[in-house]
């Protein structure tokens, strides 16, 4: 095996496993959304048809902590971006957005984003849009706690089967290109 052909392998290798790094990271990723667009869209649509907002104020003993809680939490915005019903708090109020999600949420009626309000809170939203008898937007979050630690999880089998892959390829280079031991042939006397 020559220099290149060590190149190439190490290249196909490092090109497999980052090929299955990133597709898996991916589904991990966007199977976090999954509930929350399902949810989203339900209550944007009970809104648009009527539904009053106050059925979405939670009680004190309903009321999820967004930073402690993996539950899925539910935030109801006016048009203008601002927090009126829920169950989702953060440092003991419903969380606001950053306008420009509004914006584009309004624009394509969903976002689906990966939301960090503070460092350690880290949430997979869905943003609807809703307009009808009254207009505004739903947001529906669930914790990313735990998908972020199956990612730990790949990226470590993920790399150690690619560091292991490349030693295989040098070992057997090693293997390959050792000359073989010269022995002295046994002398009749």
């Amino acid at each position: 095996m020559n220099n290149k052909l060590i190149l190439l392998s190490f290249c196909l290798v490092t090109l497999f496993f980052g090929t299955v790094y990133v597709s898996v990271h991916q589904v991990y990723r966007q199977s976090a959304n999954d509930p929350q667009i399902q949810i989203a869209e339900d209550t944007a649509l009970r809104l648009k048809n009527g539904q009053p907002v106050d059925n979405y104020k939670a009680p004190a003993d309903a009321v999820i902590d967004i930073e402690k809680s993996l539950a899925p939490y539910l935030v109801v915005y006016d048009v203008d971006g601002k927090p009126i019903a829920g169950n989702g708090i953060l440092e003991g109020a419903l969380p606001t957005l950053p306008q420009g999600v509004f914006e584009y949420t309004k624009k394509h009626m969903q976002d689906r984003i990966t939301w960090q309000p503070r460092k350690g809170v880290r949430s997979a939203i869905v943003v609807q849009y809703y307009e009808g008898t009254t207009s505004g937007f739903v947001m529906i979050g669930r914790s990313l706690r735990e998908v972020e630690e199956r990612i730990e999880r790949l990226t470590k089998m993920v790399g150690l089967a690619w560091l292991a892959s490349l030693i295989l390829i040098v070992v057997h280079r090693l293997l390959v290109t050792r000359k073989p031991s010269q022995t002295n042939p046994a002398v009749d006397i």
